[in-house]
């Protein structure tokens, strides 16, 4: 039988944490209009979730940041 801790870190690699463009602009400290520009320009990846609405992963935002590639 499973053990329980195995649950998680398998829930969490199917379904990553996803953030909005607004937040992740915060958490960057930039403007919503420079982070969809990155993301346009395939500096930060983002997944489509709807015809409109694009997101960011936590863990993607996190090495972008501690990279320092702004």
């Amino acid at each position: 039988m499973a053990s329980k801790t195995a649950t998680p870190n398998r829930r969490q690699r199917r379904h990553p944490e996803l953030i909005g463009l607004p937040e992740a602009a915060d958490r960057c400290g930039v403007h919503y209009r420079t982070f969809r520009r990155w993301v346009r320009d395939g500096r930060i990846p983002a997944t489509r979730i709807g015809p409109k609405l694009l997101k960011v992963d936590a863990r993607d935002l996190d090495e972008f940041i501690d990279g320092g590639a702004a």
